[in-house]
């Protein structure tokens, strides 16, 4: 098994109570991405620039670190992975009456743990404000950590957050077979253009996953990761797959862009079998810190 330096790493269960009808799309995730950014940026940014990259402060503001990662890690060809994931509720466009609970978690990683009371506080900002079609409105009524077990580390906004964990816990062990259960659209990309299904191989999500927990352990861990890349494409050759997989359609506009943008990914179950042990701790980690587009 491949041994792999602790990551600062943590996932929390947010619990809102809807107050003005809510409504969130099929795929919530770029909903809540959303109104968590302008939110956030409208409570940090001290200078009013419409662009981060030349701002003096982009390196102590938490808002970059956030979502302006690339702009602090410098240009280059590799993105800089951001060091926090949301992960909306389940599939499927849902209305939400004043009353109903509405969930959803974050992971964040490395040094946005540090930022976990003002992402709190965004959160809050963008429900008091409004999210969604029609500006539903919600109140934050607790923040669970979700680790060996799961921890109540905020009740009232008022108080002071509970001391948790925030290291990922280690690897258990791992059979020759492992099936992953994707819930949210995995979208793999070869090039810069979206993965074909017959490009959709074991070799490829194995991978796409490797490099997604180097990115983070070098940018938001200890440093890079001395990683033997090539051997870990050789074994993952190895490695066979049986897909159960389903295509979901959905889109997003893009403010920065000002246009409409088409995604979408498979969902479904994904069974591998072979030598998995130098991928373990990869599997591990993937399972908060995602992989794919």
């Amino acid at each position: 098994m491949t041994d792999l330096p602790p990551l600062p790493l943590a996932r929390y269960r947010l619990e809102f109570m809807v107050e003005k009808p809510l409504h969130l799309p099929a795929y919530a995730g770029s909903t809540l991405r959303g109104a968590f950014g302008g939110a956030l940026r409208s409570s940090v940014c001290t200078t009013g620039q419409n662009t981060c990259e030349a701002c003096p402060l982009i390196a102590a503001c938490p808002y970059a670190v956030l979502f302006e990662t690339q702009a602090i890690a410098g240009e280059g060809p590799i993105q800089a992975p951001r060091p926090y994931i949301i992960e909306p509720p389940q599939w499927g466009e849902r209305n939400y009456a004043p009353g109903e609970l509405l969930a959803f978690h974050l992971v964040l990683a490395g040094r946005a743990l540090d930022q976990l009371a003002l992402v709190l506080h965004a959160f809050v900002r963008a429900f008091r404000l409004g999210v969604g079609r029609g500006n539903g409105t919600a109140r934050l009524a607790r923040v669970l950590h979700i680790g060996t077990q799961e921890t109540v580390v905020l009740e009232k906004l008022e108080s002071a957050l509970i001391d948790h964990e925030t290291i990922a816990p280690p690897a258990s062990t791992l059979g020759e077979t492992v099936t992953l259960h994707f819930h949210s659209p995995l979208r793999l990309q070869d090039n810069g253009r979206r993965a074909t299904a017959e490009e959709y191989t074991p070799r490829r999500l194995l991978m796409a996953l490797v490099r997604r927990v180097a990115l983070m352990h070098e940018h938001h861990g200890a440093g890079p990761l001395a990683l033997e890349f090539s051997k870990l494409a050789r074994q993952s050759e190895a490695i066979v797959g049986e897909k159960n997989l389903q295509w979901r359609d959905w889109s997003r506009y893009s403010n920065r862009q000002q246009q409409k943008m088409a995604r979408g990914g498979v969902i479904g179950e994904w069974t591998f079998k072979g030598e998995l042990a130098p991928f373990l701790p990869f599997l591990h980690l993937g399972q908060c810190l995602h992989v794919g587009k």
